[in-house]
């Protein structure tokens, strides 16, 4: 297990304080996990009041001797309530704050509310975008990380391979992969921000499931187990001749890589393998336009040209009437952060740092999916790829 680096810490609690004085905030509070998790090193349950200027507090309601142990900030102290905020923060001499952001994305409206019953005449705004563009440029520390996490889904590629038999159930497949990624020491938990979005491991699909879409949004979806979680695999046998999808969200010290590979039992339809062809293609042009300064927005207009010049206007991202609007996604600690690879997002340039997952898929329902997904980040050499399994179609012996 390691432990967040303090420098680490404080350079992105500088960076938000960075942001704050843009937008003339005077103090950020953080609760969600994933937050808790960048800026402190834990997720032990609290308040971190970032204020414009000074050393972070952060107030622990359970559990503070954890969290002392796990964080390298220093200031970590225990609180019974919110009621106890403005009499901690006097202790350390910082003023009560005007204008406080918080994480109204994700936050519940009950806190906000609670929130505002203890500075009833401060104005509060949503710094999910200060927070959001802080991490979206990943230290050297979190690229070997996610290096690390993309070994580890390169190692569930090659169970895979070794596994997967004509037979077995989606959820036998899926079982195995899972169980391979948590002796690895996955944590077995892949945190998405938007809400009611939820995901497992991993999206492993085979034939006609896999081209069944789902209330997720995500260019796949499969029927599941059950309609409480209606997503990925289920209890469909594998055949030969279908497409089977390991779509993989691998995780080291909270970090992940994502990616997708597709095997095969005998073989594949000629439709199938000019659709994966073609989205090893569009995969290739996304790498040679992927530069500092580019729009996000422009990379996605790009490649979905291109898809639709080779004739995926009803398949591109999900079958017709299910399509997503993206082709990649950021990843870190969630698999939901910037950069977007999406429609709308024409006015964000790609900058040194970011990393992201891009994954061109084509649905054909009755059919099956096809497709291919890596993650990558942009460096200072260039637009390097992190996932590293091979690209090849994998056909296994019927």
């Amino acid at each position: 297990m390691r432990l967040t680096p303090a420098t680490e810490l404080e350079y992105r609690c500088k960076k938000l304080q960075d942001y704050m004085a843009t937008e003339g905030l005077d103090a950020v509070i953080i609760v969600q996990n994933a937050d808790l998790f960048y800026f402190t090193g834990t997720v032990q349950s609290g308040n971190l009041y970032v204020p414009a200027h000074g050393q972070p507090i952060y107030m622990v309601r359970k559990e503070a001797s954890r969290a002392r142990m796990e964080s390298g900030l220093k200031e970590v102290v225990p609180f019974g309530s919110m009621k106890d905020i403005p009499s901690i923060l006097a202790t350390y001499g910082y003023p009560e704050p005007k204008r406080i952001g918080l994480e109204l994305d994700v936050m519940p409206v009950n806190f906000f509310e609670r929130y505002k019953k203890i500075y009833a005449n401060a104005e509060y705004l949503d710094a999910t975008p200060l927070i959001r563009k802080v991490r979206m440029i990943k230290s050297h520390y979190e690229i070997h990380l996610m290096k690390d996490a993309a070994d580890q889904v390169d190692r569930v590629y090659r169970r895979a391979k070794e596994i997967i038999r004509e037979g077995m159930t989606d959820l036998d497949v899926a079982a195995e992969l899972e169980f391979t990624a948590r002796k690895d020491g996955h944590q077995g938990l892949v945190r998405m921000r938007g809400f009611n979005s939820e995901l497992f491991y991993a999206q492993i699909i085979s034939g006609t499931d896999s081209a069944v879409p789902a209330y997720v949004d995500t260019p796949l979806g499969g029927l599941g187990l059950n309609p409480s979680f209606g997503q990925s695999a289920g209890l469909k046998r594998i055949e030969r001749n279908e497409p089977i999808i390991v779509d993989f969200a691998g995780c080291v010290d909270g970090y992940l890589s994502d990616q997708t590979r597709v095997f095969a039992i005998g073989g594949i339809s000629d439709r199938m393998r000019k659709g994966y062809d073609d989205m090893l293609r569009i995969q290739k042009h996304m790498m040679e336009i992927t530069v500092p300064g580019a729009s996000w927005g422009a990379v996605y207009e790009d490649c979905l040209a291109l898809a639709l010049d080779l004739g995926y206007a009803d398949s591109f991202m999900g079958a017709k009437g299910s399509q997503v609007s993206f082709i990649g996604h950021g990843l870190g600690i969630e698999i939901d952060e910037y950069p977007f690879i999406a429609r709308g997002f024409k006015d964000m340039t790609l900058e040194i740092g970011m990393a992201f997952a891009f994954e061109p898929k084509v649905v054909f329902p009755g059919e099956g999916a096809i497709g291919i997904e890596n993650t990558f980040y942009l460096s200072l050499d260039g637009l390097k790829q992190l996932t590293h399994s091979s690209d090849e179609l994998i056909i296994l012996p019927s």
